[in-house]
């Protein structure tokens, strides 16, 4: 048997603030919660299975200098769905790594929306196909989704 990703689990500083922005703007359905003060997490699901558990533990904000997670990435159905997202992501005022859809490379039919979590978690919506003649940001030799 292969392994595949289960669920992700994220440490947040405001467990209300981040179960707001998974839950309202990027449309996760709360599945369970824990209440208790000092440990307090919610799980997040997308209608069949856990996806997301968000546990209200970090001190401080995400540092993408450190080892660990680079990017938590979700895939949509299609790009229009992907700039449905968009849409809601400036609505809530989401710090944007790219402009727009881009390309994940020069010339790649995949690509998506790159953004950061209310903890700087970096984030990427995407699609594997659909977005031909997108920009791709930065330098053409490396991937978008590598360097945000």
């Amino acid at each position: 048997m292969t392994l595949r990703t289960g669920h992700i689990g994220l440490n947040v500083t405001d467990l209300d603030r981040s179960l707001a922005f998974y839950r309202d703007v990027l449309g996760f359905a709360l599945v369970g919660e824990g209440k208790e003060e000092g440990r307090r997490y919610a799980f997040l699901g997308d209608g069949e299975r856990l996806v997301l558990t968000l546990w209200q533990q970090a001190q401080g904000a995400y540092d993408g200098a450190r080892a660990g997670l680079h990017h938590l990435a979700f895939e949509a159905d299609s790009v229009e769905r992907v700039r449905e997202y968009e849409a809601a992501l400036r609505a809530h005022g989401a710090d944007f790594a790219h402009e727009g859809v881009v390309a994940h490379h020069e010339g790649a039919a995949s690509g998506g929306v790159f953004f950061h979590d209310p903890d700087g978690t970096r984030l990427e919506i995407s699609v594997p196909d659909g977005v031909g003649g997108a920009p791709a940001p930065g330098d053409a030799s490396a991937p978008t989704c590598g360097f945000f």
